[in-house]
């Protein structure tokens, strides 16, 4: 995630209150820990505008990430599980424009806020 961005920063916490198991760890784009991450993994070309979830050894890009994300959470957000069958072309589309206007519509933040004692084991490289 972006460490400096403010729905990144929001998401991540979506997501923690909705993944009791700890299924999910998280380290921003920023760090040391995400760049060796990409580079093992071969992912060129990712910024800190770009979702990438690694899982079971595959990695997955931004709105097919963001789907897979949201299927393993509780609740109901398993259901936009039917965007899949949007072409993957126009969901990433959608998401590269919300992406590129996240800073205008959410803020940005001044440092990177670090976890709690609580939540320190969520997240690599801070």
């Amino acid at each position: 995630y972006d460490c400096d961005c403010r729905f990144c920063h929001g998401a991540v916490h979506f997501i923690i209150q909705r993944d009791p198991t700890g299924l999910f760890v998280f380290t921003p784009m920023q760090t040391d820990v995400a760049k060796a991450l990409l580079a093992q993994h071969q992912i060129h070309n990712m910024g800190v505008d770009s979702l990438v979830l690694i899982k079971h050894g595959q990695y997955l890009i931004n709105s097919t990430a963001a789907l897979e994300i949201a299927k393993d959470l509780t609740g109901f957000w398993y259901l936009f599980g039917i965007f899949r069958w949007v072409p993957v072309n126009i969901r990433d589309d959608c998401y590269q424009l919300f992406a590129r206007n996240r800073y205008r519509l959410f803020g940005r933040r001044d440092s990177c806020l670090l976890p709690d004692e609580q939540l320190k084991d969520r997240f690599l490289g801070l």
